[in-house]
């Protein structure tokens, strides 16, 4: 069937017209590569990360695992630096990390995830 006899007929092409946010994915993706890699080097627990959190209602949760922990985040409506703040406050409650070594790994973490997040910008026209 073409498009033409969907749109006479009233029907939605079957082409998706809705916005997904596969940018924010593909970043999400690349952070959670990039926060796992800095827990490694550091022999801290790095953990797994994923989108959106199974709990209902709650932006970011932590599952400790036997020998890692999973953090979740959800990515949905929210602005990008929320989004990496807590996926860095995962790494530090799953490594159960206080001050001072909490904030030095939160800042550690801030300087390498923004060093591989710069922003790409389209080629003007």
């Amino acid at each position: 069937m073409s498009r033409q006899s969907h749109a006479t007929n009233g029907v939605t092409p079957p082409v998706h017209t809705g916005h997904m946010d596969s940018a924010s994915t593909v970043r999400f993706a690349h952070a959670a590569r990039t926060l796992t890699a800095e827990a490694r080097r550091r022999s801290l627990v790095a953990p797994s990360f994923r989108c959106p959190p199974r709990l209902a209602g709650v932006d970011r949760s932590l599952r400790r695992r036997s020998g890692g922990a999973v953090v979740a985040v959800r990515l949905r409506n929210r602005p990008w630096p929320v989004v990496l703040g807590d996926m860095i406050e995962g790494v530090v409650a799953a490594n159960a990390l206080s001050p001072p070594a909490a904030t030095r790994l939160r800042t550690e973490l801030w300087e390498a995830i923004t060093a591989v997040d710069a922003p790409t910008q389209a080629p003007a026209a």
